[in-house]
């Protein structure tokens, strides 16, 4: 037997669409994020799944809802996206006008450089592990289905992998990743799968 956990970034949210940092603040989903998420009802009607957990933030709770209905969500405040400090519910051209430097220095490099009043990428890290690790030991040989955000997916397959590249696994909306745990390595079944929204 093994722990299945899914991983799935919520749905497209206008914020998404005209990249605008959303992080903590709390953002539904649009047309196409809520379109999104019926079609990953697709994905879930091969899996028998035992528990269901999800951010706290609106986006994440849409989308565990459009396709799981009445069924019970644990809302999971550790789940939440990376607090984006003085970047949060700016577009990438405000940044850049606002805060040129920092942000060029972040993207650049963004685990040695905090983002003023924002969350470092390492405590992020941390969060999200805790996380998850707790929800695996709690339903040993289960599968679960976990609705967070990009960044939360991208920071925990990085420790995975022990890789920093955190911009390079960050998935698309609404995709799903796959990780089986047997003992204490997991295998990485799928990441950022998006083959129900075609």
């Amino acid at each position: 037997m093994a722990t299945k956990l899914i991983l799935i970034r919520h749905g497209q949210t206008e914020w998404n669409l005209k990249k605008r940092y959303s992080g903590f603040l709390d953002v539904g989903l649009n047309k196409t994020g809520k379109l999104q998420a019926k079609r990953l009802r697709s994905v879930f009607k091969k899996e028998k799944i035992d528990k269901i957990y999800a951010s706290d933030r609106k986006r994440a709770i849409q989308t565990a809802r459009i396709i799981f209905k009445k069924a019970p969500i644990e809302k999971v405040a550790g789940l939440r996206e990376v607090h984006f400090g003085v970047f949060e519910g700016l577009t990438y051209k405000e940044i850049m006008v606002r805060h040129p430097v920092i942000y060029k220095q972040w993207l650049k490099d963004p685990f040695s450089v905090r983002i003023p009043k924002g969350e470092h990428l390492n405590d992020f890290k941390k969060r999200i592990v805790t996380a998850l690790q707790r929800i695996v030991k709690l339903n040993k040989d289960k599968t679960v289905a976990v609705f967070t955000h990009g960044g939360a997916v991208s920071i925990y397959m990085g420790h995975l992998l022990k890789s920093s590249k955190f911009w390079e696994q960050v998935p698309q909306s609404a995709s799903v990743t796959i990780l089986e745990f047997k003992g204490k390595n997991p295998k990485i079944k799928l990441f950022n799968g998006v083959s129900h929204l075609k």
